[in-house]
């Protein structure tokens, strides 16, 4: 029912990374009519994906009318102003600002509904008033907004990756309010590696053993004994490694080092792996074969997570089928 209602209906996707979002909705059967990014490297990924030349380019410098009608908007808006490895300038810094530019394609193309997401630390941000600002912002918009912190872990991908995620529906077509997708049984991280001989980490070579041994991992990190716990997931972060069990932590753009225990040994997360910890199926992880390992790290830990997209679109079609129903059984009573 959801493959056949989402067939009729449309969607632009918006700070489309590498496309992430868009798959989510079309595993749906929504059709993508255009995407905006602005990162040559990021659409040159997604035109791997999808073969889609339709860019609109930078959404600040769009008319209105350069943007095909949809029933949908979706947008990973930036999230840098408000993360929290950031500076956290919020609405100060020309990113934090992406928000009014979708807010007037919202209200300029009278979209019916969209889908946001950005980061967990937004929610805290300013002691919770720029989120407020941003649904007061939507609501006199027009639209009645939703929003939830939702965790990738809990929707088929073994990646601790907290994100808020809103829901709009216009107020026009509001009946009751929108329910963010329940959690489903968690996975294997096994199922989402893919081991090479040539992935594997020098555990002996001066740099890591340098780091090992700095203040904050001294006397703590037992390398030995890590190495002996299979899929055991290692992070090492700027200073301190930590330690993971069957889950990968979140994917970050501007810093890699995810590594991973196999037969004994420390194998490095590659891009390939990371896409499909954000969800991406195998057949698109094949088209990627060819696109730089740290590039596709980046582009990863930018994109969205395809099965919490594609979980938030189930729930919006239900609404959207419910709504149709409702009006299809009042025009039946004055029939």
């Amino acid at each position: 029912m959801f493959k056949k209602l989402g067939k009729g209906l449309k969607f632009v996707d918006f700070c489309s990374g590498i496309g992430a979002g868009r798959l989510g909705l079309e595993l749906l059967g929504l059709t993508c009519v255009a995407h905006s990014e602005i990162n040559e490297y990021s659409d040159y990924t997604y035109k791997v994906f999808y073969n889609d030349n339709n860019n609109l380019g930078d959404l600040t410098t769009l008319e209105y009318d350069q943007i095909p009608d949809s029933d949908i908007l979706i947008a990973g808006f930036p999230c840098q102003t408000f993360s929290i490895v950031g500076k956290r300038a919020g609405f100060d810094d020309v990113r934090g600002q992406i928000i009014y530019h979708l807010k007037n394609i919202l209200v300029n193309k009278n979209i019916p509904y969209f889908i946001f997401e950005n980061v967990k630390g937004l929610v805290n941000h300013n002691k919770g008033k720029t989120l407020n600002d941003i649904v007061e912002l939507l609501n006199n918009a027009g639209y009645s907004v939703a929003y939830k912190v939702l965790n990738s872990v809990d929707y088929g991908v073994p990646q601790l990756r907290e994100r808020v995620y809103f829901v709009g529906i216009r107020k026009d077509l509001y009946t009751k309010p929108f329910i963010f997708p329940s959690p489903i049984q968690q996975v294997d991280i096994k199922d989402f590696l893919l081991p090479s001989n040539n992935d594997i980490l020098d555990i002996n070579h001066p740099t890591f053993q340098k780091y090992l041994s700095n203040n904050y991992n001294k006397d703590r990190v037992n390398i030995n004994k890590i190495l002996g716990q299979e899929y055991t997931i290692v992070d090492t972060r700027q200073s301190d490694l930590r330690v993971y069990v069957n889950k990968c932590p979140t994917l970050r753009a501007g810093r890699h080092g995810i590594l991973y225990v196999l037969n004994g040994q420390l194998h490095k997360l590659s891009g390939l792996e990371a896409l499909l910890l954000q969800g991406f199926p195998k057949e698109y992880v094949k088209k990627a074969i060819n696109i730089p390992d740290s590039r596709l790290l980046s582009q990863t830990g930018n994109a969205m997570t395809v099965n919490v997209i594609r979980a938030i679109g189930k729930c919006l079609l239900e609404y959207i089928e419910n709504n149709l129903k409702n009006e299809l059984g009042m025009k039946h009573q004055y029939i």
